[in-house]
């Protein structure tokens, strides 16, 4: 077994090593110049963490140091808790989304999604939700368990399988030869009946979360947000009262009204992309503590990167109308976590996402709470992971300068640890 406290090589050149990456059999203390406190947003000075196996001991200014301990020092640097990106998509990587999903087989998917979350996990996110395979059905089931039992690296994940859609849906393979019978990149449920059933079989292979498409293709048109619904709210509340039979959750790709109301009054856990929220949708999201996920960095990707002139308007006309809906949904409270879609735009880059959070509207501290704190909540794991305290997972990473001033630094992580490895360093 490696030392924890050695930078695991393996996990970065040598995958032959991989296999069983475990814990230091000795207690660890990270010191370093200075310490993230995400609930009361501030910094202490100097900053320890004591880890013994996968979990925190303590943490503060200063820990004991048991004997025998191995004390890692990471100087100038900021310790805190393990980003968690709560919407990323492990099978995509750049290019036409819409080809790679038809042309690449399952097992090459698979592949490139060890790869990502890898990929990820060096970045200094720990946890994530994965919102969907986009045509690979459950494989998402193999490389979560994998990551659990330490066979490959990666974050902790929560799963949702391929995830559900109406046909004629936003996933579904439109504008190719139908005699082609192109799938989907999602399950088809067209009815709270057939919702039901998708969502047991989706369970059945492994799914932590149920997530539906609610809305799509979506366009501006004078200034407002256009986008048809797929599930009628009393369909939605079907899949949430399914769901939480079996004591999980649905999450929603809902960009605008009145899909965004439906999903609301269902009682989904996130409404994610939330481009437009009407004044109802935003009292019962306060009401039922729904999560507002924005997404901020795939609008911007598609905007800079777009085929055409024309798709270029198009995208910079949507990304103009969330930043401005963005800024009034912050004004009346709405709860906010954050997720990128990594995916489309490259794994391993995707702290972007607080920077452009903060750019349109929020604090430094009120991003970080929204990635740590209601991250936490969102992926089920509140009391575990997002905060330096005893009896927490041990998820740190360092960065350099002060969070708290430039969020820019969660995008310059050097360390990582996860359960107590040390994955870089």
């Amino acid at each position: 077994m490696l030392p924890s406290a050695l930078f695991l090589l393996a996990v970065v050149n040598t995958p032959a090593t991989w296999a069983q990456i475990q814990a230091s059999s000795q207690p660890i203390v990270l010191h370093a110049a200075r310490l993230l406190d995400v609930e009361n947003g501030r910094i202490i000075q100097p900053g320890e963490v004591l880890i013994d196996g996968d979990k925190i001991v303590a943490a503060g200014s200063s820990v004991d140091h048991p004997r025998g301990a191995e004390v890692i020092d990471l100087g100038d640097r900021t310790l805190m808790p393990g980003l968690i990106d709560a919407h990323v998509h492990l099978f995509l990587h750049p290019g036409a989304e819409d080809l790679q999903t038809i042309q690449e087989s399952v097992p090459q998917r698979t592949i490139m999604a060890t790869l990502a979350a890898r990929d990820d996990l060096m970045a200094g996110f720990t946890a994530e939700r994965d919102m969907g395979t986009e045509g690979a059905g459950s494989a998402d089931t193999a490389v979560r368990n994998a990551i659990d039992q330490s066979q490959i690296p990666g974050p902790r994940l929560r799963i949702s399988g391929n995830a559900i859609n109406i046909l004629g849906g936003h996933e579904d393979a439109i504008g190719y030869n139908p005699e082609q019978h192109v799938l989907p990149n999602a399950t088809y449920a067209n009815n709270a009946t057939e919702l039901v059933s998708v969502i047991r079989e989706q369970i059945k292979e492994g799914a932590d979360f149920i997530k539906i498409y609610e809305t799509g293709a979506d366009s501006v048109r004078g200034g407002q947000m256009v986008t048809p619904y797929q599930y009628s709210a009393a369909e939605l509340s079907a899949a949430v009262q399914e769901t939480a039979r079996q004591g999980k959750r649905v999450a929603v790709h809902a960009t605008g009204e009145p899909g965004t109301l439906n999903a609301a009054q269902a009682g989904v856990v996130s409404i994610d992309h939330a481009n437009e929220l009407g004044a109802e949708t935003i009292r019962l999201m306060k009401e039922k503590g729904i999560f507002a996920v924005p997404t901020f960095t795939i609008f911007e990707y598609f905007a800079e990167h777009a085929s055409s002139p024309a798709q270029a308007t198009r995208e910079h006309a949507m990304f103009d109308l969330k930043t401005k809906e963005f800024q009034k949904q912050l004004a009346a409270g709405v709860p906010m976590a954050v997720g990128s879609d990594v995916g489309p735009f490259p794994h391993g880059t995707q702290a972007r996402e607080l920077e452009l959070m903060v750019k349109y509207g929020m604090t430094p501290a009120a991003v970080l709470r929204a990635d740590l704190i209601n991250g936490a909540k969102l992926l089920g794991w509140e009391g575990h992971i997002g905060q330096l305290k005893a009896g927490y997972w041990a998820d740190v990473i360092a960065v350099p300068g002060n969070p708290l001033v430039d969020i820019g630094v969660v995008t310059k992580v050097s360390f990582v640890m996860k359960g107590g490895v040390v994955y870089k360093r």
